[in-house]
């Protein structure tokens, strides 16, 4: 783009670039890079269309549009996504969170209304306690704090990197107080007596086979070790169910998002930790069932 541009003149060229070069959604990415540009929100470049960019801007505009060219996911290019009620910052360390996590988080907050909502030992109302597996950028265990007041989190990840994002995240939404996020595989740095009134985790599940076909804007921006769950897809999920029971309070619910096609197998896993009840699925907006989740048997509670 050159010359003195206005910002309906830079939208109408971008999009017209952003298709041209492939782009699935190319209005959508041009108003949302133009805004991040410009330093605005979205609404205010209808507000004011004869607004003429700056060369400042425009050539901010245009380096944040050749990432694009390049398949550069529009949130890393921002660096923020919104999920549910909150904005996450979102780097290349983190996956970028998707709608059908929303199912993940409505599951949680449905199994925390049931938790007892008596006094503690101190007097005071009861904070359910919730683990989330894998945190990355922070986004459910965040979105549950912000939507449910009692709730403590504990969120772990693999990935020192993406750690400190959930901790920048945490920060910034107000909400570290109630947020522990630490550095570990699975469960392994809690601490010897911790147990949990919900324990969710979106882990790495794509299968091998799949993720060899993931398209560029995936498969080469986003964190493989966010995404690919081995040969099947469930190594990980595997490994979570197996281990989660010992963690769980009496009547304890494990949540577990899933692939598509993934959620008899995910049940069967369930089943053959024989500590659970019977498995449920929960379907995301299109249908797709895409998250399993058990309460555990009060016989094998984690005590």
């Amino acid at each position: 783009m050159t010359g003195s541009a206005s910002v309906g003149e830079a939208l109408r060229s971008a999009t017209e670039w952003l298709r041209a070069s492939g782009s699935r959604s190319p209005r959508l990415d041009a108003e949302l890079l133009l805004a991040t540009a410009l330093g605005v929100d979205r609404a205010e470049l209808f507000r004011a269309p004869e607004r003429v960019l700056t060369r400042i801007e425009e050539r901010r505009f245009d380096g944040y549009l050749v990432r694009r060219q390049a398949r550069e996911p529009v949130a890393y290019i921002r660096r923020r996504r919104a999920f549910r009620s909150i904005e996450l910052e979102v780097t290349p360390a983190v996956l970028i969170p998707r709608p059908e996590t929303e199912t993940l988080v409505d599951v949680a907050l449905e199994a925390l209304a049931d938790v007892p909502a008596g006094g503690d030992a101190a007097g005071g109302r009861y904070e359910p306690r919730v683990l989330d597996v894998g945190t990355g950028s922070g986004c459910i265990a965040l979105a549950l704090a912000a939507e449910n007041p009692f709730v403590r989190v504990v969120a772990t990840d693999v990935s020192a990197a993406a750690v400190e994002v959930a901790r920048r995240n945490a920060a910034r939404l107000g909400l570290g107080g109630r947020l522990d996020v630490r550095c570990g595989d699975l469960l392994d740095d809690l601490l010897p007596r911790e147990r949990f009134d919900l324990i969710v985790s979106n882990p790495p599940y794509i299968p091998e086979a799949e993720y060899r076909t993931l398209e560029p804007n995936v498969r080469d921006y986003e964190p493989r070790l966010a995404l690919h769950g081995g040969e099947d897809g469930l190594d990980v999920a595997r490994r979570l169910i197996a281990a989660a029971a010992g963690r769980l309070r009496p009547g304890g619910v494990l949540a577990v998002e899933v692939g598509a096609g993934q959620a008899a197998a995910v049940g069967a896993l369930f089943a053959a930790a024989g500590a659970f009840a019977a498995a449920q699925q929960r379907a995301d907006l299109v249908g797709i069932p895409r998250v399993v989740f058990a309460h555990l048997s009060t016989r094998d509670a984690g005590g």
